[in-house]
């Protein structure tokens, strides 16, 4: 699910970008000047966290597992999640709650049945190995 950058995604992927301290303030800043422009910029997906544990959460891997499978599968529910992964219904639901809490999937209602769903293809994780100043960053060592 994540790339590498040797690849860029193709026009019509849908790109999720991880990011660990710091947003990428110089496409917010495009797409800002884009829109005063009058322009319809292109659709940027960021989720930024200064969490060392959510950014582990992210790439624990039962939750990619969850996540590929629910972009491939687009399971109906919890239940269905749970048998395409082969795993118990309460571990997936406990894992799944806690991918919609870091905002990485939406959970669309129908009836009695939460449906997971995702609104990308691919997740690029940005994690810098030195603060903005060129230092090593140690505030989670």
């Amino acid at each position: 699910m994540a790339t590498t950058g040797t690849n860029p995604p193709s026009e019509s992927e849908r790109v999720l970008h991880i990011r660990f301290e710091r947003s990428d303030s110089d496409r917010i800043e495009e797409t800002l000047q884009a829109i005063d422009a009058g322009e319809t910029p292109e659709p940027y997906f960021e989720c930024t966290f200064h969490d060392s544990d959510q950014l582990h959460q992210v790439t624990r891997p039962k939750n990619l597992e969850l996540l590929r499978t629910i972009a491939r599968e687009e399971p109906d529910g919890i239940r269905e999640t749970a048998r395409l992964v082969d795993r118990d219904v309460r571990q997936v639901h406990r894992n799944l709650t806690e991918l919609e809490d870091l905002g990485l999937i939406d959970f669309e209602t129908d009836g009695q049945s939460k449906h997971p769903h995702v609104w990308y293809d691919t997740i690029e994780v940005d994690l810098p190995l030195l603060d903005s100043d060129g230092e090593y960053d140690t505030a989670d060592a």
